[in-house]
């Protein structure tokens, strides 16, 4: 199962890759959303190889997700997979610049069930695919107009 959205922004790429590897900053959405995460690697910058656990309650259970960081093409590209059960996903995250100030991300997402439940499971969100899709693509929306907000108020500052 797919997802995929992509969202122009009014801020060059340097700075959208800035905001789209400030971890921190997503780590503590989640926990606000009820999602218990912690990094579990020993990396004091990002890079290849950072790791999270959560814990994300979905449909009445706490489900575990493990996730790594396993590109990091700055700044055009990030790449994580993680597990959840039998469930492996893989999340892409590619920013071109379209003009000095403008940049397009594409966000995209793969489930891929590993086991029976999991293959019902995948099977299950099929049949919301529509309104999940809309949930995706308003999170990248919201997280290009941050972006937009921010980097006017840098330029404002420097100005």
């Amino acid at each position: 199962m797919k997802f995929s959205t992509r969202q122009d922004i009014n801020a060059p790429v340097e700075f959208v890759f800035e905001r789209a590897t400030d971890f921190g900053s997503f780590e503590r959405q989640a926990m606000r959303r009820g999602v218990e995460i912690e990094r579990v690697d020993e990396n004091d910058e990002n890079c290849v190889g950072m790791q999270w656990s959560a814990k994300i309650p979905f449909r009445g259970k706490l489900r575990r997700v493990r996730a790594e960081l396993t590109e990091y093409d700055a700044p055009h590209r990030l790449f994580f997979q993680s597990v959840s059960g039998g469930v492996e996903a893989n999340m892409e995250v590619e920013l071109l610049p379209l003009s000095r100030q403008r940049t397009r991300i594409r966000l995209g997402l793969t489930l891929l069930p590993r086991t029976l439940p999991a293959r019902l499971l995948v099977q299950s969100l099929k049949f919301a695919k529509n309104n999940l899709d809309d949930k995706f693509a308003k999170r990248v929306i919201s997280f290009g107009r941050d972006v937009e907000d921010r980097h006017a108020g840098k330029r404002n500052i420097n100005t």
